[in-house]
């Protein structure tokens, strides 16, 4: 009886954390197979914001510059106070010394999917299967088999390793009985992309600006075609707050205006902030949404899960190449991307909703006045930009064994 072939290693998942994974395995002649459940690229207008240390990361797949030219350079981003205007705003150039990327880039994530699936496309060992929902895991001392449902008939495919990034919902996670520890934000999210020019009409607005209200927060995010507008609500459901009607308030709110806005996408969805207890289960390995999410608010999760990808793949590769370092190499993915998960990216954005969701008006102008503190003082101003773009927290990483 011939033997399975297991000399590859699977991918649960073509988000951009799945597809960073199987660009890095593939470029250094590992074989790979992605299975996903959608039928081709979900072109929803999730995560937008690109962080500096993650256009040097993608500049290895040859996608930074892709990102630029498809999105919107964005060297500012500020904090304002919805009714008086500019509280602090951040300017990344002065990062110009530490990074060749000082500034976000506003592009929609599903523009580098689509990028990565054609740059993996030169790679005869690597291979990618839609609508190929991943169902569940078992594993032994020399490979992992993932059972993947397919047109309504299950399969079993093996490999030597898996990789687990099949978003917050993930069956892999579920499979290995792994927890997923945290909270459910109370509100529920819109998100509403409208073409209206908002610079136009709102003085001094950065193209990244988190508007604090004691009422209604507001997140604008620019990107090169549309502003994406952030509002929370706790009531109704997602039907009645996506009405068309309730859309418009929601905007007309934001800036009143004589004639309806034109809206090109709406969703309402919940928000969570969870962190997988384990990374690494033996042969298998959780990565991006699969291991953790949070609220949006910094833009934190979507870069988040793509340095889980390249740190995750630059151990995997070394423990491909040499066996005998052993499973238990994996164990500092585990430790430093856990850390980075809890210490900045959810407390990044648990403190970008405290100041924005904060309604007592001594506190609310406290906050205003930390952060015009830290803008006005050139060395604070580095190092919370430092934090906030995420290129601390990869320094950071080096120090854990």
């Amino acid at each position: 009886m011939n033997k399975p072939d297991i000399d590859r290693v699977l991918i649960a998942g073509a988000g951009p954390t799945g597809m960073v994974a199987a660009c890095y395995l593939a470029a250094e002649g590992i074989p790979v197979t992605v299975v996903e459940a959608a039928d081709s690229v979900q072109k929803d207008l999730r995560a937008s914001t690109f962080h500096p240390p993650t256009l040097e990361m993608l500049e290895r797949f040859g996608a930074t510059q892709h990102c630029i030219d498809a999105g919107l350079i964005c060297p500012l981003w500020q904090f304002r106070d919805r009714h008086s205007g500019p509280v602090a705003t951040f300017d990344l150039t002065l990062l110009a010394d530490v990074t060749p990327h000082p500034y976000r880039v506003q592009c929609e994530q599903w523009r580098l999917n689509l990028y990565l699936r054609e740059h993996l496309q030169q790679y005869p060992h690597a291979e990618i299967r839609h609508d190929c929902r991943s169902v569940s895991v078992s594993q032994n001392n020399n490979s992992v088999a993932l059972t993947v449902a397919t047109n309504g008939t299950e399969e079993i495919l093996q490999g030597r390793y898996l990789i687990g990034s099949d978003g917050a919902s993930s069956a892999v996670r579920k499979s290995l009985g792994i927890d997923f520890e945290g909270m459910t934000i109370p509100e529920t999210y819109l998100t509403l992309s409208t073409p209206f020019q908002f610079q136009d009409v709102l003085p001094d607005l950065a193209d990244v600006a988190y508007l604090s209200d004691p009422e209604e927060w507001v997140v604008l995010l620019r990107t090169r075609r549309f502003w994406r507008v952030l509002v929370p609500t706790t009531e109704g459901t997602d039907e009645q707050i996506t009405n068309p009607e309730r859309v418009q308030e929601r905007l007309q709110s934001v800036v009143a205006r004589d004639v309806p806005y034109e809206v090109v996408h709406r969703t309402a969805y919940r928000v969570h902030e969870r962190v997988a207890a384990d990374y690494v289960a033996g042969r298998v390995f959780l990565a991006g949404d699969a291991a953790h999410i949070n609220n949006p608010l910094g833009g934190m999760g979507m870069n988040g899960s793509i340095h889980d990808a390249i740190n995750l793949c630059e151990k995997l590769t070394a423990l491909w190449r040499d066996p005998s370092i052993g499973l238990n190499s994996m164990q500092r993915y585990n430790r430093q991307r856990r850390k980075v998960a809890i210490d900045t990216v959810q407390a990044q954005a648990l403190r970008n909703r405290q100041i924005l969701n904060e309604t007592d008006p001594a506190k609310r102008q406290a906050y205003y006045d930390d952060l015009k503190r830290v803008v006005d003082d050139p060395e604070k101003h580095r190092q919370y930009l430092m934090r906030s773009s995420m290129l601390q927290s990869l320094r950071d990483l080096e120090s854990i064994d």
